[in-house]
């Protein structure tokens, strides 16, 4: 027995020895009961291999966003098909401003980048010489107007009296004539005169008498007054001179250039001191209403849209958005490759749009590039049949009647004789 334990022991530090491998085995995580068994020891078993779980997951991850790519692809879809996207460009109307007379520029109370109001006075001509005009045809006005008013009130009382003292002096005239006559007469006869103071005297009163009947209608004239014709005339010729008076007064005023509408001076072309003509421009105004935006619409979508749908109007310079609505669609189509078109081109022709929009803020400016979103009704919705607001629109031709044998005889048979 006592030989023995020795043997043990030594067994047991062999054991032991053999053991610990199997203890590290452990803890790298493989099969921990190789190490249990006394004398013996297990293959370690190969680490698992990662790339099936990576690939699955890969998987799933590419599913996922093929998915959400897919929903998105949808959503958009659904968009598209209530909403119109449409790229323009904003127009504001210009004016040319100009004086309608010639004259000196005297002053300008307005350079570029000035806003202006209606009816303010921007520029002003040299009054003075359209004042001298103005005095001169109302004097003449006045002229004409004294003219009328002494051929209505007729013959003075004096102008009476004097025509008939005239009339009386010419009579006395004419007695004496007469009486000269009468003694020449009986003198002729005896031989105590020649024949040729008699005839001077007989001369003398037929002239005597000639001179009495024009001094009697002369004072039947002045009694009777002016004609009606010349008072008609009178009046003619007064509206002539309150036409010139009115002219004068309206080139005074045009001496003064006046803005037509709210806007802002986009050019100063003259300067004080300038000799203009009539209508040559010294400014150029942007008017601040109406604006549009001027965009295209394809043929694809043209059946979508009609007059006073409402848009969205957004520019790339900020987020605001601005609110109008379509106000023209233009009948015909523009950039026609050709007149024989296939089917592939034909869907290429486009037709312009004018979109009216509000623009409080005057955030809007001529040739900005703006974005129009159209909210395309419902499926089903009744569209406008007419383009109420478009402006060149053409008008329809009445609808034929349909006529009956006889009436197309008719019709035939006037037609024919036009020809001939």
């Amino acid at each position: 027995m006592a030989t023995k334990e020795p043997h043990t022991d030594e067994a047991k530090s062999e054991d032991k020895q053999k053991n610990q491998p199997a203890k590290k085995t452990d803890s790298r995580g493989d099969n921990p009961s190789a190490g249990r068994t006394s004398g013996q020891s297990k293959p370690v078993a190969p680490a698992r291999n990662p790339w099936p779980l990576r690939v699955i997951l890969l998987l799933f991850l590419a599913g996922s966003g093929l998915g959400a790519y897919k929903w998105y692809e949808h959503q958009q879809a659904l968009k598209d098909e209530s909403q119109l996207e449409l790229l323009g460009n904003i127009d504001v109307r210009q004016v040319n401003l100009a004086f309608k007379v010639e004259g000196r520029i005297a002053t300008l109370a307005v350079d570029e980048g000035d806003a202006v109001k209606q009816g303010q006075v921007i520029a002003t001509l040299d009054k003075r010489y359209f004042e001298d005009d103005l005095r001169l045809a109302k004097a003449r006005r006045e002229n004409s107007a004294a003219n009328l008013l002494r051929l209505k009130n007729g013959s003075r009382p004096e102008e009476i009296a004097a025509a008939k003292a005239n009339v009386a002096d010419r009579r006395a005239t004419q007695a004496r004539a007469k009486q000269d006559f009468d003694r020449y007469e009986k003198l002729v006869g005896q031989g105590a005169v020649s024949r040729e103071n008699f005839d001077q005297a007989k001369a003398a009163l037929a002239e005597s008498e000639a001179r009495l009947k024009s001094m009697e209608e002369s004072l039947r004239l002045t009694e009777i007054g002016p004609r009606q014709e010349d008072i008609y005339a009178a009046h003619a010729q007064l509206a002539g001179e309150d036409a010139a008076v009115i002219q004068s007064q309206r080139r005074l005023s045009d001496a003064e250039l006046i803005a037509p509408s709210d806007g802002i001076i986009l050019t100063r072309a003259r300067e004080v001191g300038a000799i203009v003509s009539p209508g040559e421009p010294v400014f150029t105004l942007t008017l601040n209403s109406p604006v549009w935006v001027r965009t295209y619409v394809n043929e694809r979508d043209l059946g979508r849209i009609h007059p006073s749908m409402a848009a969205e109007v957004r520019t790339d310079s900020d987020k605001k958005i601005y609110h109008g609505k379509i106000g023209f669609i233009s009948p015909t189509a523009e950039f026609t490759p050709k007149t024989v078109e296939t089917r592939e081109l034909r869907t290429d022709l486009v037709y312009r749009l004018r979109v009216l929009v509000d623009n409080p803020d005057n955030g809007l400016r001529q040739g900005m590039p703006v974005t129009v979103m159209l909210q395309l009704d419902p499926p089903g919705t009744t569209k406008p049949t007419t383009n109420a607001t478009s402006s060149s629109a053409e008008k329809q031709p009445p609808e034929e009647k349909p006529t009956s044998g006889k009436d197309q005889t008719n019709q035939d048979a006037s037609s024919g004789e036009t020809e001939q």
